[in-house]
């Protein structure tokens, strides 16, 4: 229902909207715009503005597109927690999401050294990057910190691939900061677009799922977008 190419342009507050939809999406068939709108503390003319986004003429079109999805849903329902991913590989299902890729595939063609980075569970993710780049032909390598010395780094022609969830880690972001001081290509793969990450690097990737912390804090955010991208972007170059 909801494509990667509208995501994409959603702002800060369509981003909330959206998740709301998605997160109670039988709740919503029963409300008025004025009862969302209240709930989400906009006025019901950012309601409408988002329905005409994703291409419908009003609220009342948007809630019957609603209905017939809460329908297609009952008659094969996912796992709850497969949900977010059927939604994902939906949107990822699409020539936006490749014209997406262009800039990241061409940047990494023609790149001398392929550098991945993160921290914590997203470290994890680096060095996976690095040894599947790896796998498929190209040198990459994987930092699970950020704690190099990037000053005396002499490289030409590097691309960095970041990771963060958050795309908020004060550590990994004065290393991407450091790396751009270098001449040094970044992209990134956040769950936000809006993200200092996202916002510092020259490519980003936003899959815009629920944040879900567990077992006191962390993190419990599904990474298989992330996987899917890495993947993907390694056998298109």
């Amino acid at each position: 229902m909801f494509s990667y190419e509208e995501i994409q342009k959603y702002n800060e507050t369509d981003i909330r909207i959206y998740k709301y939809v998605v997160s109670d999406i039988d709740k919503i068939q029963y409300m008025t715009i004025r009862e969302l709108a209240k709930e989400l503390r906009v006025s019901t003319s950012t309601i409408l503005r988002f329905c005409n986004k994703n291409n419908f003429d009003g609220y009342s079109e948007f809630k019957e597109a609603l209905k017939k999805e809460i329908t297609l849903q009952a008659a094969c329902p996912p796992m709850e927690d497969l949900q977010e991913l059927s939604d994902f590989f939906t949107r990822a299902n699409s020539s936006a999401f490749e014209e997406k890729l262009l800039f990241a595939i061409d940047v990494l063609r023609k790149a001398d050294l392929i550098i991945f980075i993160g921290m914590g569970s997203s470290g994890t993710l680096a060095k996976y990057g690095a040894r599947y780049f790896s796998n498929m032909g190209h040198f990459a390598v994987g930092l699970e910190d950020a704690l190099y010395p990037i000053d005396s780094f002499h490289w030409k022609n590097t691309v960095v691939i970041a990771f963060s969830e958050s795309g908020e880690t004060e550590r990994l972001i004065e290393a991407i900061n450091q790396f751009k001081k270098k001449k040094c290509c970044v992209l990134s793969i956040t769950n936000s677009p809006l993200s200092t990450l996202a916002k510092l690097s020259d490519w980003n990737f936003s899959y815009n799922l629920n944040t879900k912390r567990i077992n006191g804090g962390y993190n419990g955010t599904t990474q298989v977008p992330v996987i899917f991208v890495i993947e993907t972007l390694a056998k298109r170059i």
